[in-house]
């Protein structure tokens, strides 16, 4: 048998095999998938009952400082950290945070003392606007547009009491 047709033999036989192989992985990939969201109830996410956000013990600080604040009659945790208005901006949220979350989770590299990024700093400033702006218009009085104070430099504590 020439070189050639051994090559020739070799990549038939990986082509034959290759898609094969790909569902393979495709199948446990998504399979891994669909269990991790149902065991970890990924559904419950897509409503708005706080005790989701608690099934994760690294928020359970979080959710009895929010039980005790004055916003538990009145917002829930969708309310104040997703986007409003918007369902597409919504879901790339929710996708962004769980994919974090499940990750973090997952691997157990949850920091013990929990920080809100940025970009989510900024879906809460926009959610506190949503709900109080009308109120806190005067406040931005005499300041050029976008440049007010952050409601979270004075008001950290309103969502989650400590």
């Amino acid at each position: 048998m020439s070189a050639q047709s051994r090559t020739q033999s070799v990549v038939a036989r990986a082509k034959r095999w290759f898609w094969p192989i790909v569902a393979v992985l495709v199948g446990v990939f998504v399979g891994l998938a669909l269990f991790t969201f149902g065991y970890a109830d990924g559904a419950a996410y897509f409503g708005k009952d706080p005790q989701t956000c608690a099934q994760c013990h690294a928020m359970d600080a979080q959710y009895a400082a929010w039980s005790k604040g004055p916003h538990q009659h009145v917002a829930t945790c969708q309310d104040c950290h997703a986007p409003h208005d918007d369902l597409v901006a919504w879901a790339l949220d929710e996708a962004d945070n769980g994919f974090w979350h499940s990750l973090k989770f997952t691997f157990d590299t949850y920091p013990e003392n929990v920080m809100i990024r940025q970009k989510n700093r900024d879906v809460v400033q926009e959610s506190c606007l949503y709900c109080h702006g009308d109120f806190v218009s005067q406040t931005e009085l005499g300041r050029p547009h976008g440049q007010g104070v952050a409601c979270l430099n004075c008001h950290s504590r309103v969502g989650h009491e400590r």
